[in-house]
C-alpha cells in the first residue's frame, strides 16, 4: 500500500477521480480501509464497529482497477467501498444480526440493494454492528458494545450505530443503515454524519432483515457528506416484487437525487419545530439544554442563508405520537419472511428462537423488544391517530406555506454505555420519530455543530409524502453554508491507549 495516500474524508467524486486519473487503485483505497479498521476498530481505541470483512473484496478490487484500466468505470460508484449494517444480506458475508442466534446465518445472496449497488460498481468491505436484531443502541451479544468515535465511554447509538460509526471514523467511504424507529438518524448525528431514512417504498427491504410485512422500516445512506448520500440513494431506489411496499414509490420521484442538490436556501420557508419529542426527553437536564444551543446556532445559519423561518406547532402532536403501537402479527411474520427463502436459516419462527438455549444470552434490549406484543386494539388507535397526525401536520405546512419542517436531530448527548449496558438501561434516548410514525415522510440529518463539551448534534429536515429530493437539497445547502463536521481524532486516542 502506497504510505502517501491519505483517503480520510473522501468523497466518492474524489475517489473516482482520482481512479480515472491514475493517481491510486481501489485495491489501495480497499487497503488502506482494511488497515484502519485493523488499527483503530479492531485494536487501539477498539470502536468495535466492524463485524465482519468481506474476505474476497480485495481480489474484487484488482478486477475492478482492471476494468478501469481497460475501459473505463463500470459505473458511478466505481470502487467505492462501503460498509453494511449486518441485517443486510451480502452473499460474501452471515448476516448476523449482531446476535448469537444468527451468528451461522449465511444467506450467501445479496439483497436487492446490495446487487443494485455492486452494478454500479460498488465494493461490499464488510458488514457493521447494530443493537441486536436490530432493537435500539449498539449492544449485542455477539459482538459487545459499539463505541462513539467522539466519546469512547458513550454509546455510538443504534440501531445502525456500527455504520455511523465506521463511516464517521473513515473505515468506509459510504455506510449503509436502517430504520423503523429512530435508527439511521441518531447514529449518524451522535457520531457526526448525515443521515437519511428515505420515505417509505423507494428503497426496498428484500433481502433485509424485518422487512415485508412490516412497512415503516427502509434502508438508507449515512455518509460524510450529503452529496454522497444522494449519489448512493440513487443506486438503490427501485421496485422489487419482493418488497411488495416499493409498489407505493414507483413514480414518486421526478428526477435523481444528485441532480436535486443546488439552488441553496433563497426564500425557502421553513417551520421551526422546538416542540420536544424525543424519547424520554428531559427539557431540564444540561445536556438537553447544550444541544438545543447548537440547534439555535443551525437555525441562524439557515437565516443567514436566506432561508424564512417559521415557529410553528402541530396540533396534539406528543398525544398521537404517545399512541403509536405495533402490529399484532408483522414482527412475526417478518422474521418468517426473511428466513422462508434461507434453506440454511437456523430458526424459522421467532418462537423456536425463544426457545434455543442460547436466547438466555441475548441483550436485555432485545428481550424486552421480541417480547413486547401489540394487541389489535391498540393498533387500530394506532391508524387513527396516525392519520389525524398526518392531516394536522400537512395542515400546518399549508397553512403556513411551509416547504419542509426542521427539529433537532436528536435532542440529548450520547449516552453512557454503562447506562445501556446496566440499569438503567438507558435505550434511544432523545430520539424523535415522527417520521417512522407518519411513516410515508422522509427525514434527512446533517451536523449542526457541536456541544460545549464536544459531543455531536444536529438538525433534522424533515418533508411531506415522497417529497425526498426537497428535503435533500435543504439539507445539503445547510451542509454548505455550515460546513459543520469534523472528523474525529481516533489516531489521538490511539496514541492514549498506547501510552
Amino acid at each position: 500500500m502506497a504510505k502517501d495516500i491519505d483517503f480520510s474524508e473522501i468523497t466518492i467524486a474524489h475517489l473516482i477521480a482520482g481512479y480515472a486519473a491514475g493517481e491510486w487503485t481501489a485495491r489501495q483505497a480497499v487497503d488502506w480501509y482494511l488497515d484502519r479498521i485493523r488499527r483503530l476498530d479492531r485494536a487501539g481505541p477498539r470502536i468495535n464497529s466492524v463485524i465482519s470483512v468481506n474476505e474476497q473484496v480485495q481480489a474484487q478490487a484488482d478486477e475492478l482497477d482492471r476494468r478501469m484500466r481497460e475501459g473505463g468505470p463500470v459505473g458511478p460508484l466505481h470502487g467505492v467501498p462501503i460498509l453494511v449494517k449486518d441485517q443486510i444480506d451480502v452473499k460474501e458475508m452471515p448476516t448476523t444480526c449482531g446476535s448469537i442466534l444468527f451468528r451461522d446465518n449465511w444467506p450467501k445472496r445479496d439483497s436487492f440493494v446490495i446487487a443494485r449497488l455492486r452494478a454500479a460498481g460498488a465494493l461490499m468491505l464488510g458488514k457493521t454492528t447494530l443493537g441486536e436484531m436490530g432493537a435500539g443502541d449498539t449492544h449485542g451479544s455477539l459482538f459487545g458494545s459499539t463505541r462513539n468515535v467522539y466519546a469512547i465511554d458513550r454509546t455510538a447509538g443504534g440501531s445502525s450505530g456500527g455504520s455511523g460509526a465506521a463511516v464517521s471514523a473513515n473505515f468506509c467511504t459510504v455506510a449503509l443503515g436502517q430504520e423503523g424507529y429512530a435508527s439511521i438518524r441518531r447514529p449518524s448525528i451522535w457520531n457526526g454524519v448525515v443521515g437519511m431514512r428515505p420515505s417509505v417504498g423507494l428503497v426496498s427491504r428484500g433481502g433485509v432483515y424485518d422487512g415485508w410485512p412490516s412497512v415503516l422500516g427502509s434502508v438508507g445512506p449515512m455518509a460524510r457528506t450529503v452529496e454522497d448520500a444522494a449519489r448512493v440513494l440513487d443506486a438503490m431506489v427501485g421496485y422489487d416484487p419482493v418488497d411488495p411496499v416499493t409498489a407505493h414509490g414507483v413514480g414518486k420521484l421526478a428526477g435523481s437525487f444528485v441532480d436535486a442538490l443546488g439552488g441553496g436556501l433563497q426564500g425557502v420557508r421553513l417551520g421551526v419545530l422546538r416542540t420536544s419529542i424525543g424519547v424520554d426527553a428531559d427539557p431540564d437536564a444540561e445536556d438537553f439544554k447544550r444541544v438545543g444551543a447548537v440547534f439555535e446556532t443551525g437555525l441562524a445559519a439557515l437565516k443567514e442563508a436566506g432561508a424564512v423561518l417559521v415557529e410553528i406547532e402541530i396540533p396534539d402532536l406528543k398525544e398521537l405520537l404517545a399512541l403509536r403501537a405495533h402490529h399484532p402479527e408483522h414482527g412475526l411474520a417478518a422474521f418468517e419472511y426473511y428466513v422462508s427463502e434461507l434453506p440454511d436459516a437456523p430458526y424459522r419462527s421467532k418462537a423456536e428462537a425463544m426457545a434455543s438455549a442460547e436466547y438466555s444470552a441475548v441483550s436485555p434490549q432485545m428481550k424486552q423488544r421480541w417480547a413486547r406484543e401489540g394487541t389489535p386494539e391498540a393498533y387500530h388507535r394506532f391508524l387513527e391517530a396516525r392519520d389525524t397526525l398526518m392531516t394536522n401536520l400537512l395542515k400546518v405546512m399549508a397553512d403556513h406555506r411551509i416547504d419542509a419542517i426542521v427539529h433537532k436531530a436528536i435532542e440529548h448527548e450520547p449516552t453512557l454505555i454503562s447506562e445501556g449496558t446496566n440499569p438503567p438501561w438507558v435505550n434511544h434516548k432523545g430520539a424523535p420519530h415522527l417520521n417512522t410514525y407518519l411513516g410515508n415522510v422522509p427525514s434527512i440529518v446533517v451536523p449542526a455543530g457541536y456541544t460545549s463539551v464536544g459531543l455531536p448534534a444536529g438538525i433534522a429536515f424533515l418533508g411531506r409524502p415522497y417529497d425526498d429530493l426537497a428535503v435533500l437539497r435543504y439539507a445539503h445547502a445547510f451542509e454548505q453554508q455550515t460546513q459543520a463536521r469534523r472528523a474525529p481524532d481516533l489516531e489521538a486516542k490511539l496514541q492514549a491507549v498506547v501510552a
